[in-house]
């Protein structure tokens, strides 16, 4: 199978980001729109027919999914280690060029509604353009060198899109914050690249991730040298992962995620719900079979409970909150701490690796129903101009279709049967249970209070008070609402994809099946929540406002997100600026600028005192001269006598 065209995918958006970014000052706003769509609809197209070939045509040998790389080397260091640029297709690339094509080009047609008339339209959808090129090129890299440029121009791309309102401090503020946070996380990623590289003498995926048949274990010789009681490779994991926990939000790094609704709607929806914020899975995802056999998964276990207890701690938060963007990034990071516990508890061959199957799985379902919910949150503002419940209720008599769509996807991410997200969600409960008990009881806790917080979400916006709006509230255009039903389409038929036949963690899919008991128990828990939720904010009443008092400190600390951002603060400002850096910055003020500024005011004194020297006037030298004469004469003279 040729694949050389699939450099196209990514270097599309690259050409419309640099087009629109040079004439910005030339094209406008209505061509811009047009010309984003249209790079993002042939990128779209072309990830669809790769799909096709790879899965129905080529992609399949003796009853495995192939890997096909081309490649070129870039940076040769030795013979066996270098850097190489290329694109890699197997079943986890396309299934992430077929998300973030959907997703990115929904959003782009949505943008043209939601951002028209703004001042700076060519200049968004540049950017957007830079994201879809860095995404793509991210799924498609050959290598951990070649991933991770493409992580940090995400990086680049997400600053740049949270911090769009750059005359906006709040929004200046997150954007930094984003930047920063990530910027932490991977450095750790970056040294983890550095360490496998020096210990296994390659950055290649593939060789990597090589299974001797045989064996059943790694080809790779990992066996290497130990620190702490781990080997340097399962470090080097372990730190990989704090890059991926970084970018995909995972507790303690995900205190940048919230903050990141600052910026457009749309933003929201491409980045921090759908595409860049899975990165984190993706690489995991990527490497899975290191993380898989190096010293027993000691490292998987460590991405199973911090996925967990992130889906568990994200949920509770979302409960609370009351600006609805902040409840569906919370939401997101529950849901990603979900797929990285799925991959934590999977096995690798055939049905042992459900997990791995159901981690993929939720991610392209989650993808299409936040996208969603993001962009139905994004009609909602537009209409009311908040982004508040206290300031929504009773908007579906005015938004019909939003109110619709936005009710499948809380549908679907409650899990309700047969919405996509029952299917995914199910197949992550199925893995958990035949493998952690402890977070297979997280797992379905979750689902509860995500059915809750969801439909707590949806019925106070287009239910609960009859809000008296003073400009009545409307539909979208078109180009907002048609992404909506698109999205709303794949939400519904998505769940229907005989996923494990294509995606599966040795490549050679099996067949899944319900499990109805586990089913029945996470339906029955979901449909709780929702019926709470119904009872509790379906129509205005006090219920809420009693439960929340009668938690009391737990319901303050909840809503204060467990005041994280405040121990990120006294860390930063108290201990590291004020006892760390405030005395290193006093001794290099005081002692070490002190003493070069006292060498140098102590030479122009000297030189003040001595510059008459030098006046010009020659009756001055020759002063000097006669006096100097007269001196060393009378020094001979004494020392001839004596």
């Amino acid at each position: 199978m040729d694949v050389t065209y699939t450099i196209l995918i990514p270097l599309i958006p690259l050409a419309v980001f640099l087009l629109l970014g040079i004439f910005r000052q030339k094209i406008k706003p209505a061509v811009s729109g047009i010309i984003g769509v249209a790079g993002l609809s042939t990128s779209t197209l072309l990830s669809f027919y790769t799909a096709y070939q790879y899965f129905f045509v080529h992609g399949k040998v003796n009853g495995v999914y192939q890997a096909i790389v081309q490649k070129t080397t870039w940076m040769n260091f030795t013979d066996t280690l270098h850097i190489d640029m290329g694109v890699l297709i197997d079943p986890i690339s396309i299934m992430m060029l077929i998300v973030v094509s959907i997703v990115s080009l929904m959003v782009h047609i949505y943008s043209i509604g939601y951002m028209k008339g703004d001042d700076g339209f060519t200049r968004f959808f540049a950017y957007l353009s830079l994201f879809s090129f860095s995404m793509f090129g991210l799924v498609l890299a050959t290598n951990l060198f070649q991933i991770y440029i493409f992580w940090e121009l995400v990086g680049v791309s997400s600053f740049l899109l949270i911090g769009y309102y750059y005359t906006k401090p709040s929004a200046v503020s997150a954007a930094k914050k984003a930047f920063i946070v990530t910027r932490f996380a991977d450095l750790g990623f970056l040294i983890g690249i550095l360490i496998m590289g020096y210990y296994t003498g390659t950055f290649d995926f593939e060789t990597l991730n090589a299974v001797n048949p045989e064996t059943g274990e790694l080809a790779l010789n990992w066996a290497s040298n130990s620190f702490m009681g781990l080997s340097v490779i399962t470090w080097a994991l372990l730190l990989m992962f704090m890059g991926g926990a970084g970018k995909s939000a995972m507790f303690p790094l995900h205190i940048w995620l919230p903050d990141a609704m600052e910026g457009p709607t749309p933003v929201s929806a491409l980045i921090h719900a759908a595409t860049m914020v899975v990165a984190g899975v993706y690489l995991v995802a990527r490497l899975f079979p290191m993380f898989y056999f190096v010293e027993g998964g000691f490292a998987l276990n460590i991405v199973a409970y911090v996925g967990g207890f992130s889906s568990l701690f994200a949920a509770i938060i979302a409960i609370t909150q009351t600006d609805i963007k902040r409840v569906l990034a919370f939401s997101t990071m529950s849901q990603i701490g979900y797929m990285m516990m799925s991959l934590g508890v999977s096995g690798y061959d055939g049905h042992e690796g459900v997990g791995y199957m159901a981690s993929m799985f939720h991610l392209f379902t989650h993808a299409m129903f936040k996208a969603l919910l993001f962009l139905g949150a994004g009609s909602v503002i537009r209409a009311v101009h908040s982004n508040y419940l206290k300031d929504m209720g009773g908007l579906r008599k005015y938004m019909p279709i939003t109110n619709i769509t936005f009710l499948i996807a809380a549908l679907a991410i409650a899990g309700v049967f047969p919405l996509s997200g029952f299917w995914s969600k199910d197949e992550i409960l199925v893995a958990a249970f035949e493998h952690n008990m402890l977070l297979y009881i997280i797992g379905v806790f979750v689902a509860g209070l995500t059915a809750f917080y969801m439909f707590r979400l949806y019925f106070g916006i287009f239910w609960g008070k009859d809000t008296k709006y003073k400009h009545a509230p409307h539909e979208s255009p078109t180009s907002m609402t048609f992404p909506l039903m698109v999205l709303a389409l794949i939400t519904v038929v998505g769940g229907l994809i005989h996923f494990s036949e294509y995606v599966s963690a040795d490549r050679v899919g099996f067949e899944a099946h319900l499990n109805i008991p586990l089913a029945l128990v996470a339906t029955a828990v979901g449909l709780t929540g929702i019926i709470l939720a119904f009872v509790f904010y379906k129509k205005e009443n006090n219920l809420a406002d009693k439960f929340s008092n009668a938690f009391g400190v737990f319901y303050k600390w909840t809503y204060d997100k467990f005041y994280i951002d405040e121990v990120y603060l006294f860390v930063t400002k108290k201990i590291i600026f004020n006892l760390i850096a405030a005395p290193i910055a006093w001794f290099d003020k005081k002692i070490v600028d002190a003493t070069m500024e006292g060498i140098g005011n102590k030479t122009v004194v000297i030189s003040n005192k001595i510059k008459g020297m030098q006046s010009g006037k020659v009756q001055d030298y020759a002063f000097g001269l006669i006096a100097g004469v007269v001196v060393l004469a009378m020094v001979f003279i004494y020392l001839w006598t004596n």
